[in-house]
């Protein structure tokens, strides 16, 4: 018997952790619901760099500063991290930014019925586009390609929901509370998730 699942996914746009895992829940979301079950992913803010700069600044030259430049240069070298589900993650291409305006555009896409087609297309305009997301123009461009109107307003929402999501205890992402009390953390498989959406 399929079942109606809620299940609350906490993440951020520059952490390669919650963009292969979300994209893992998001598969095993679909499979579940093509077999007849329901799934609503209500999706919650968390920012691993609050300190981060919105006028951004390459990957490579925040490896370079805190980890020396030939493990920057590795990283950036390095295109293998997506490959095992089918994504290209680029972090020589990333841009490093405050990640608040993303999350609101977020806000905004989840109260239209969009939230996880607008983190997919966020997460890859991170790390395959190498896309400037704090940037309101690149933002706007992103909501269209999604259909969603970009717009003023829920900035006051967005910082109570970083709080309380904080409050809750959230020190790493990505984190996928069911509605029956389980808990996954981290880069779980598809098949993980998809267990726990028909336990």
């Amino acid at each position: 018997m399929v079942t109606a699942r809620r299940v609350e996914v906490v993440l951020d746009f520059v952490c390669v952790h919650s963009y292969r895992g979300f994209v893992r829940f998001l598969r095993a979301a679909r499979r579940h619901r093509a077999d007849g079950g329901e799934v609503e992913t209500v999706l919650r803010p968390f920012r691993l760099a609050p300190e981060a700069s919105f006028t951004g600044e390459p990957l490579f030259e925040v490896h370079k500063r805190d980890r020396g430049e030939a493990v920057a240069r590795a990283i950036a070298a390095d295109t293998s991290l997506g490959a095992a589900d089918g994504l290209e993650v680029n972090l020589g291409r990333a841009v490093f930014v405050n990640t608040f305006e993303a999350h609101r555009l977020l806000a905004r896409a989840s109260g239209a019925g969009r939230g996880e087609e607008m983190a997919e297309r966020l997460f890859r305009a991170y790390f395959t586009d190498g896309l400037h997301i704090a940037d309101r123009t690149v933002l706007d461009r992103l909501a269209a390609e999604v259909g969603v109107v970009p717009g003023a307003g829920g900035e006051a929402e967005l910082r109570a929901e970083l709080d309380r999501v904080r409050e809750l205890g959230v020190r790493s992402v990505p984190v996928f509370r069911f509605d029956d009390g389980t808990v996954l953390e981290g880069e779980r498989s598809e098949e993980a998730f998809l267990a726990a959406l028909r336990s």
